[in-house]
């Protein structure tokens, strides 16, 4: 398999050439990192080279590094039918640049990049409906950032005196609890299933 995907590197280098920032193999795909303002021609060569054919949109998806400049990844997975190969691509942004749409070359990134703005705040130049797809009307904040408070900033209720929803600030009426993952029953001159693995993940 590592033979193959070497030579697959090498077509995909000799397609897209130096809009190839970095390029290696691991856990069994190909990933290759590319200037944001290049994904719309990468991609569109990765899918129309008859050589590669890399026509099937997997998904998309946003991870956060808080510490850089560009704090967040866009990272696209396309499969390969004719090849067997799936291409991981992974541009950065930050969160004021917007990277351009893919929908007009996969229409199925559409709900991706919808979940990507929802969830991180990535903004997609381009896009023919861009809002939250996942999150209630009015939700402030990106759940997925790495500095969201892990209790959110508002809890909904359903009132009764109001007959409607209502947001309100977060009450925690306790703190967070540790738990030993040890069975609540007490008293009994056994061990229950489970309880040996907990003990010894505690020693460990």
């Amino acid at each position: 398999m590592s033979e193959k995907l070497q030579e697959i590197a090498e077509l995909v280098s000799l397609a897209l050439g130096d809009l190839i920032k970095t390029s290696t193999i691991a856990v069994g795909d190909l990933a290759i990192t590319v200037e944001r303002d290049d994904i719309v021609d990468v991609l569109t060569r990765l899918r129309d080279s008859s050589a590669l054919d890399f026509n099937c949109f997997i998904d998309l998806c946003g991870v956060d590094y808080p510490t850089r400049p560009e704090r967040f990844e866009v990272v696209y997975h396309l499969l390969s039918m004719s090849q067997n190969a799936r291409i991981r691509v992974k541009i950065s942004t930050d969160e004021d640049t917007a990277v351009a749409s893919i929908v007009d070359i996969f229409p199925a990134a559409n709900w991706y990049e919808r979940e990507a703005f929802d969830m991180y705040g990535i903004l997609f130049d381009g896009h023919p409906d861009l809002r939250r797809l996942l999150t209630d009307y009015g939700f402030e904040g990106y759940p997925l950032r790495k500095d969201f408070p892990m209790s959110g900033f508002v809890e909904v209720r359903y009132d009764d005196e109001q007959k409607r929803v209502v947001y309100e600030p977060i009450k925690l009426l306790q703190d967070f609890r540790n738990f030993d993952f040890l069975s609540p029953w007490e008293g009994t001159d056994y061990v229950l299933p489970g309880d040996e693995k907990a003990e010894q993940g505690g020693e460990a």
